[in-house]
């Protein structure tokens, strides 16, 4: 559910295979917490927060006695949907955001347009499998689900980088400043849908 007058939301999911809670507050200081069993996972979702400033509590319980794709996933997706139901209308938002981000030698860069419309090009090259207790591959993964839970347009890209734990975190860094941008209120638009249609969500 989205409260009255805010932008904020409350969301749970749950499947056969995981069960998910996220709390976010779009307009917040990065206050962040997020536990779900994936050590890395919980890294990356608090380094997102924690740049976008995103006030953010997610926790989930999955089945990570088969692996780490579920949990992942549905976490990746939920936090799409708190976004989504978050921001309504997105009347009056400056609704697409861009930024490049560092980590030593990596700089990844993720372009947003929060456009109603799920789409997700994801350009990361990872040497190793793993990260910790999080598959590389799934890293793509989570960006894309992310996408289709925000109904948002995703572009991420890496620049530069060698170190699997750098690229992921500045990708995930740069698509929390990226988003960050595009939920800013632009005054300009007097609270209209910045879209020639007239809607970002039908």
């Amino acid at each position: 559910m989205t409260e009255q007058g805010t932008r904020r939301a409350s969301l749970a999911r749950e499947t056969a295979e995981t069960r998910v809670s996220v709390e976010l507050e779009v307009d917040g200081s990065g206050a962040a917490s997020a536990r779900t069993g994936i050590g890395f996972l919980d890294h990356m979702v608090e380094a997102f927060a924690r740049h976008g400033r995103f006030d953010l509590e997610v926790r989930a319980e999955g089945d990570l006695q088969v692996d780490a794709h579920h949990t992942m996933e549905d976490v990746a997706l939920a936090l799409g949907q708190a976004f989504d139901q978050a921001l309504g209308e997105r009347a009056g938002i400056v609704r697409m955001g861009d930024a490049t981000v560092p980590l030593d030698e990596a700089l990844v860069q993720a372009v947003v347009d929060l456009s109603g419309r799920p789409y997700a090009a994801v350009d990361l090259e990872f040497s190793g499998e793993r990260i910790g207790e999080a598959p590389t591959e799934l890293v793509e993964h989570v960006l894309g689900s992310f996408a289709v839970g925000a109904r948002a347009t995703l572009h991420v890209r890496q620049l530069a980088g060698s170190n699997d734990h750098h690229v992921a975190e500045a990708a995930m860094k740069a698509l929390g400043r990226a988003l960050d941008s595009a939920t800013r209120v632009d005054a300009r638009l007097g609270g209209e849908v910045p879209s020639t249609k007239g809607t970002l969500t039908a």
